[in-house]
């Protein structure tokens, strides 16, 4: 018997210790991050998080198989995209129009476009936008859709994790900050915009597609002598003036959305 540990804390190192089995353990690479963060000296591998947890199963003979990720969603959370436009949409529609899935949700505040970014972004946009988050983001997504217009829907708090999904796997192209939606979109092969603040791609962490394929488009600040910042997030910008997302072109955010 084996244990896997992809947590390496001190809860897992209670479990292994006391089952005595032998254990393989990830590598979470800390003192990496530790060192990105605070001295923005680079020693991070140019390895996704998913080769990491592999690697550490490898001598146990599992291997990748390079078709990417999988997300199955139950044949009733499916979702009817075309109805729902055809009820809220401006006129109505012989066929469902192409539509962009706009995930404005993430754990902290710093990976997060600023609203009136959004807002713009969503003004911009020629085709209708879904918003998509959890009862979190309901308020502010009821901020969005007010201010951009008749053709941006809220649908933030409405679904749940696996309608949310049907919903990103039927759009024309997903824009999403650094959260779990990103993974489901990469999972279903999306065409997909990334949009990163305070987090770098290079934790790791970044959308990850079938070998060969990437169809993502990453939005980020570089060069920014206080990015990373953290290796997770905070509910405001230490420095006050946010320019890793403030500083982030609105105008090639909807270019690449309606390209």
């Amino acid at each position: 018997d084996y244990v896997i540990d992809l947590h390496r804390n001190l809860r897992s190192a209670q479990v292994k210790w006391g089952l005595g089995a032998r254990s393989y353990s990830f590598d979470k690479i800390n003192w990496e991050k530790w060192l990105i963060v605070n001295l923005k000296a680079n020693r991070l591998p140019d390895v996704h998080i998913v080769g990491r947890y592999l690697a550490t199963v490898e001598s146990l003979g599992v291997k990748n198989d390079g078709l990417g990720l999988d997300y199955f969603i139950p044949p009733e959370d499916e979702v009817s995209v075309g109805n729902l436009l055809a009820t809220n949409v401006l006129a109505p529609q012989q066929e469902a129009p192409k539509y962009i899935a706009f995930v404005i949700g993430a754990a902290h505040n710093t990976k997060r476009l600023p609203t009136d970014k959004i807002i713009s972004i969503c003004r911009q946009v020629s085709m209708p936008v879904l918003l998509l988050g959890g009862p979190g983001e309901a308020d502010e997504g009821t901020q969005i859709a007010d201010a951009a217009g008749g053709q941006v829907l809220n649908m933030c708090g409405l679904f749940n994790l696996n309608q949310s999904a049907s919903i990103v796997r039927q759009a024309y192209k997903v824009i999403s900050h650094d959260t779990g939606l990103m993974h489901i979109a990469a999972a279903f092969g999306k065409s997909l915009l990334s949009v990163w603040g305070n987090t770098i791609p290079e934790f790791g962490m970044y959308p990850y597609y079938p070998e060969g394929v990437n169809r993502n488009t990453t939005f980020e600040v570089k060069g920014l002598s206080c990015r990373p910042c953290s290796k997770i997030g905070f509910q405001e910008c230490p420095k006050g003036h946010f320019r890793c997302m403030r500083d982030i072109s609105e105008e090639a955010i909807v270019r690449a959305l309606q390209g």
